[in-house]
């Protein structure tokens, strides 16, 4: 079975619209452009890693679209010509055609999709941005990896990869990390078990304890 890796350029506080320049999403986004002042090649070796090996691309529609007008046109830098060659998968409603080379389109239930995707033979599928797959593969659990490149900026509003549905709630695993001088957080997580809680308490509940988790579940607090 194929394993599904999804990488984000993500702020401080989770935006992970429009990393790449300003022109890139015209959707009333007024920071476009964001990962440029702190990129450097301290990052080369893991970013090489992540995208320098085998796999397909997993898009949702708009990413596919931005990427689309961009690739075939920059094939001479190393990620666009691996890009331009590999498998596409897009996962969208649109009858839009798929212009870009080596493009499919995944058609039904997104989550039921990328399931019968997964299941089939073939290169791990690695997801760039598309924020929307989020919100669909991960209660599936279907998302197996997740390498968060976290930059030390907070832009306040734009779209954010995780929606905080309760059924997305796991463990993760840290596997690897690196980090820049300019704050730069490279983490790969792989996915883990149910989330594990306890307490730092030592003693039992107090009475003004016990009396503040009562009005808590009366929602009297």
């Amino acid at each position: 079975m194929r394993k599904i890796i999804g990488s984000l350029f993500q702020s401080l506080d989770g935006v992970i619209q429009a990393p790449g320049g300003p022109e890139e999403d015209q959707t009333s986004f007024s920071h476009g452009g964001w990962v440029f002042p702190y990129f450097d090649d301290t990052l080369d070796e893991p970013m090489g890693r992540l995208l320098g090996g085998s796999y397909e691309l997993l898009l949702g529609r708009r990413t596919y679209e931005i990427f689309a007008a961009y690739w075939p046109h920059n094939g001479d830098q190393p990620i666009g010509e691996t890009f331009n060659a590999v498998r596409k998968h897009v996962v969208t409603s649109s009858d839009r055609p798929l212009t870009w080379n080596n493009s499919q389109r995944l058609v039904g239930d997104p989550a039921e999709a990328v399931a019968r995707l997964k299941a089939s033979d073939g290169p791990d599928l690695l997801i760039q941005g598309s924020s929307m797959l989020y919100q669909a593969l991960l209660p599936a659990g279907l998302v197996d990896q997740l390498v968060l490149i976290t930059f030390p900026v907070m832009l306040g509003r734009g779209k954010r990869w995780y929606s905080g549905d309760p059924a997305t709630a796991r463990s993760w695993t840290l596997v690897e990390q690196a980090h820049s001088p300019k704050g730069v957080h490279f983490a790969s997580f792989v996915r883990d078990g149910e989330v594990r809680t306890s307490s730092f308490a030592t003693k039992p509940p107090s009475d003004d304890e016990l009396a503040l988790r009562q009005r808590q579940a009366e929602g009297r607090w």
